[in-house]
């Protein structure tokens, strides 16, 4: 089968990384989890006792760091110089400061680059907010998830249980409507459906369906998938 890139895009809950995990594997294709490098460099940030609005400080750390990504039993793991931050990079205190981050032009540009670098020979599955309107945006298939806030907040909730036991569902659902918002109004590459993407609506479907029908669109779209 030939390699080809899959764009996949979405709100925060959307389930995304799941979604975009499963349907690697089953390709064979790599996984590339943008929304970890992100996390992985506010975790940077905040570690270094710097503030999300120094940007000349944020920014200088976003250079000099090295991101890994790796497959791991459980999903992707994330390292950082080095470490392993798989955990870390999940804390409340980077999801509170994550999109503040990801609104600095120069840091978006320098990650995007890695990116692109990464998805360069093609088979990667890579998930974000910004993927298939500009990472990239000569992608094969371009998916866009989306659910209702609730339905996001409540399939976050579930994830996040034993790292915030203190959170309830409803300071989640305030969150992710928060995030929502902060993304789709940053001035560089908002959170936006590529004119090209593949809309699907998650709130009533399974894990198993959604991977399902993205593979159905390799096939009829990409001529691919197994």
């Amino acid at each position: 089968m030939d390699k080809f890139n899959i764009a996949i895009d979405g709100p925060a809950g959307a389930g995304k990384s799941t979604i975009a995990r499963l349907v690697a594997n089953t390709l064979g294709f790599v996984y590339v989890d943008t929304g970890a490098m992100y996390r992985a460099v506010t975790w940077n940030v905040l570690r270094s006792g710097i503030r999300p609005d120094q940007e000349a400080e944020v920014i200088s750390v976003t250079e000099r760091m090295d991101i890994r990504l790796a497959p791991g039993e459980e999903g992707q793991m994330v390292f950082v110089d080095g470490s392993d931050v798989t955990t870390e990079i999940r804390s409340a205190e980077v999801t509170g400061n994550v999109s503040r981050i990801a609104q600095i032009a120069e840091v978006r540009r320098i990650l995007t680059d890695k990116q692109k670098r990464l998805a360069a020979d093609k088979g990667v599955v890579m998930d974000g907010r910004d993927i298939g309107s500009h990472v990239l945006p000569d992608a094969e298939l371009k998916v866009f998830l989306t659910a209702s806030v609730r339905i996001r907040a409540e399939r976050r909730f579930k994830e996040i249980q034993d790292q915030r036991s203190d959170v309830t569902l409803e300071q989640l659902e305030q969150e992710i409507a928060t995030r929502d918002q902060m993304d789709e109004q940053r001035e560089t590459s908002p959170l936006i459906q590529a004119a090209d993407a593949v809309l699907l609506d998650t709130t009533e479907m399974s894990i198993p369906q959604v991977v399902e029908h993205i593979l159905g669109l390799c096939r009829t779209k990409v001529g691919g998938g197994k």
